[in-house]
């Protein structure tokens, strides 16, 4: 019950809703909202970031391992490829043909170099198994340096260890590639083959009239009147012309009595052209004189040396040969050949 005297302020409504409190202006903000008013949130953040650097320099010293034990391993690698020779063993005991190829240009340092053809013909013939050896060539010629060693390797190693060696041609045998295959006992090629181009050149460029329009002035300092006669850009005169092609006529001389010496009476010596660097097919080649008979490796394992299986003992760059040649070798290789003068090539 209500008490009858009493008197409510004027203008008050017991009915009326109350008002929103509203927060003082001194309380506090939401400590959920603002970590800095939690107490002690400097350290809490310090320790954060010291243990964020600590992974940090972890994960680096991590990786910084990791790099160093690939490098490592890559060396490693390299060191055991650059013991591996990539040549057969000599341990073969069954009856087979060995091949040894001749692909790309003739030159030193190249697959084809006298170094890797030599080598690779020296384990073939010293294989008890090996009942002959076939060179298979594929190459348009190049050093006659290079061919002149392994033709009279081809000989010595004949008469030293009595077995055949035959040269099986695929698509081109010319110039100094035919200069190897004149050695062999037999030359076997396909009708579409390319055989021949006995002779000599030594190409380059000669800049002297070009130079003349623009009015560049050439500047070579030599001792010896003519230590810069090969050079492109200087005049050449008719003596040192006439000296460059005796030159030339002697290693094309050479080329001739290696040919003449390898094919005997074989050799048609009235074919037209026959010593001009001339190139026929393989077909025309049997009919010249200048190969026997049309065939193949594996014909020439299973009719000629009657042993079918064939063995590659072919040398060739290994990993670690070839990365370093792309790595550096190539580019001063590069820088060294620009320098050079011309050479005589059998090509």
């Amino acid at each position: 019950m209500t008490d009858p005297t009493r008197r409510d302020p004027e203008g008050f409504d017991p009915f009326e809703p109350a008002a929103p409190l509203t927060p003082r202006q001194d309380t506090p903000k939401n400590m959920a909202q603002d970590p800095t008013q939690r107490p002690g949130w400097e350290r809490a953040t310090l320790e954060k970031l010291a243990f964020a650097a600590l992974g940090e320099q972890k994960a680096t010293r991590r990786w910084k391992t990791f790099v160093r034990l690939a490098w490592l391993a890559f060396f490693i690698f390299l060191a055991w490829f650059a013991l591996s020779r990539g040549t057969p063993s000599t341990a073969k005991t069954t009856a087979h043909t060995a091949v040894v190829e001749i692909k790309g240009e003739i030159a030193a340092g190249g697959d084809a170099s006298a170094e890797f053809v030599v080598a690779a013909m020296k384990t073939a013939f010293e294989d008890d198994g090996a009942k002959g050896v076939v060179l298979l060539i594929n190459s348009p010629g190049g050093s006659p340096v290079q061919a002149g060693i392994i033709n009279d390797e081809i000989k010595r190693l004949k008469a030293k260890h009595k077995k055949p060696v035959y040269a099986v041609v695929e698509e081109t045998c010319a110039s100094a590639a035919y200069y190897i295959a004149a050695g062999a006992d037999k030359i076997f090629v396909d009708k579409a083959s390319i055989v021949g181009s006995i002779g000599v050149l030594m190409d380059g460029f000669g800049f002297t009239g070009v130079m003349d329009k623009v009015g560049v002035e050439r500047r070579l300092l030599t001792a010896g009147e003519n230590k810069g006669f090969l050079d492109p850009f200087s005049p050449m005169s008719d003596t040192q012309r006439a000296h460059a092609q005796t030159m030339l006529n002697q290693i094309h001389a050479q080329f001739i009595n290696v040919v003449k010496t390898g094919r005997g009476d074989r050799l048609k010596l009235d074919t037209p052209g026959l010593f001009s660097g001339l190139f026929w097919s393989g077909e025309q080649a049997v009919e010249y004189g200048l190969a026997d008979q049309l065939g193949n490796v594996d014909f020439v394992a299973r009719e000629v040396i009657k042993a079918e299986e064939v063995i590659d003992y072919t040398r060739r760059d290994n990993v670690a040969e070839k990365l370093a040649k792309k790595f550096g070798a190539a580019m001063g290789e590069a820088s060294v050949r620009s320098l050079q003068v011309a050479t005589p090539a059998l090509r």
